[in-house]
């Protein structure tokens, strides 16, 4: 769906959820100020038992001159929106919203589909907030958001309270949306700086007496009382500095589901796989190396256990997740190749890129890619090389001419990375642009000459590669384990499903 499709109602009222949070209230009015320019006649509500009572958000909604409406719940009960309604951070007949009577109804989230969506759905559970879904909307409709710093301050806060001040972020799109907003950075600093109240201190300090620890993995396990996810990274953040702690889990329950911080401080665990892991099948969950976080739907959790207690939970899947992975590191590992099988990579047509040909060397460079952020600086021998479903890694020049052999045909990325969800791009650390690093990619093809070993994976793994040793490489059973033939601590992993699709077995 398009914000263009809804162009055909008026009026146009947008409902953010009850209690409402930044997010919500950020993205209601990016949809508020679209309508507006459209010259629909367009209201922005939100109902419940409560009006906003937080200072932050009461701030927000004052220096930001938000035109938010409160609709009593009596009130509720009979007012029926005429043309269109358009639930906003939740889904209609959801238990976070109050149900309006409406002619039409949309739906824009990012959180998991809690009912069958309709004709007028767009849901992105993969994103850090519904503001960014909200921002991708708008730029696909050539919303001109550059000059509008309130609308942008809004969508900066929306998304920054929803990740727990970005550390939760782990969706390229999220990160772009950060690079590309105009920001009210004063007004950033007074939002955040009133963030806790003194209730929520006292929650925090409870907490804290209140935790579980596993000797053996040395992790840490809190239940708070229900809060502002903020409170959950604060009481995490606090958590981790304990010497014996090097993983945490803060968690308390909504009314929907239950919502988790995550703090790593060891490189063997990352905060942002964890948080996945432990939401997998019942929500989402991502963010940074060291910070993130999630959320699980309570009607799927308690599909699949309806007898457990969440302490119970959240302790055995963290046992699980530490259990589930050995670690490999690449430059000291003595692989067995006898328990491997040779291939050879087939000859289907790839990406490269020289990177001393798009900035100069020395430039600090982040390459953005849906597998995270890669951090490196230009070097003269660097190619940056682009698979076939966008994932990218480094590589030498020595190694290039000794693997792939250049064709003399232009990159074509519609027909290159058709199966890719995100186009990578390269950021320039000292300057802050973005750059897409396919509009410099030029087409490859593997020579065939150089053979890898690989075996399936039976068990998870973490390789920490001969050119990332601080960040691994993840890989589930199912896998590949692969090593170059002429170097063995070339270790890393394939994703099954690019493995099938690029690798041939030599018959010996």
């Amino acid at each position: 769906m398009r914000l263009s499709d809804l162009e055909q109602f008026n009026p146009i009222t947008i409902q953010c959820h009850d209690n409402p949070d930044a997010d919500t209230i950020a993205s209601g009015y990016g949809l508020y100020c679209f309508f507006q320019s459209k010259k629909k006649q367009v209201r922005l509500v939100y109902s419940g038992r409560n009006r906003i009572q937080k200072s932050n958000l009461k701030l927000m909604v004052e220096k930001l001159n938000l035109p938010v409406e409160y609709i009593p719940v009596e009130q509720a009960v009979w007012e029926k929106p005429c043309g269109l309604l358009v639930t906003v951070d939740c889904q209609y007949g959801a238990g976070n919203v109050t149900k309006l009577a409406a002619d039409y109804v949309a739906v824009i989230d990012h959180h998991q589909a809690e009912a069958e969506a309709g004709e007028w759905t767009e849901i992105h559970p993969e994103l850090g907030s519904c503001a960014t879904l909200v921002w991708k909307m708008l730029v696909e409709e050539g919303y001109e958001i550059d000059d509008e710093k309130g609308l942008g301050t809004a969508l900066y806060y929306g998304l920054y309270s929803d990740t727990n001040q970005f550390s939760e972020l782990h969706n390229p799109l999220d990160m772009d949306m950060i690079d590309e907003l105009p920001v009210n950075n004063t007004l950033i600093t007074l939002f955040r700086n009133s963030n806790i109240s003194l209730k929520e201190l006292e929650i925090a300090g409870i907490a804290l007496i209140r935790y579980s620890y596993n000797d053996d993995y040395e992790f840490a396990v809190i239940k708070s009382q229900p809060c502002d996810p903020n409170i959950l990274g604060l009481i995490s953040d606090f958590l981790l500095q304990v010497d014996a702690v090097k993983t945490c889990v803060v968690f308390n329950e909504a009314d929907d589901g239950y919502k988790f911080s995550v703090r790593s401080c060891i490189r063997e665990v990352n905060a942002s796989e964890l948080a996945s892991y432990l939401a997998e099948g019942m929500g989402s969950g991502g963010g940074h190396y060291e910070k993130a976080g999630g959320f699980i739907s309570l009607r799927r959790y308690e599909e699949k256990f309806p007898t457990m207690h969440t302490e119970g939970y959240f302790n055995n899947r963290m046992t699980e997740y530490f259990d589930s992975f050995e670690v490999i590191y690449a430059e000291k590992y003595e692989v067995d190749l006898t328990a491997m099988q040779p291939y050879l990579k087939r000859k289907i047509p790839m990406g490269y890129v020289k990177a001393g040909e798009v900035l100069p060397v020395g430039t600090p460079i982040t390459i953005r890619t849906l597998e995270g952020d890669i951090d490196l600086t230009v070097e003269e021998d660097l190619y940056i090389m682009i698979g076939i479903k966008g994932e990218v890694y480094p590589n030498r020049r020595k190694k290039f001419m000794e693997s792939y052999r250049v064709l003399d045909k232009p990159y074509n990325e519609s027909e290159t990375l058709a199966a890719a969800e995100y186009s990578p791009t390269i950021k320039n650390r000292e300057s802050g642009k973005n750059l897409s690093l396919t509009e410099f990619a030029k087409l490859c093809v593997p020579t065939g000459e150089v053979h890898i070993y690989a075996r399936p994976l039976d068990k998870g793994v973490k390789v920490f590669t001969a050119w990332d040793k601080d960040r691994y490489m993840s890989g589930r059973p199912g896998d590949y384990l692969a090593v170059r033939c002429d170097d063995c601590h070339d270790i890393y992993v394939v994703e099954r499903d690019l493995f099938m699709r690029s690798y041939d077995e030599i018959q010996v």
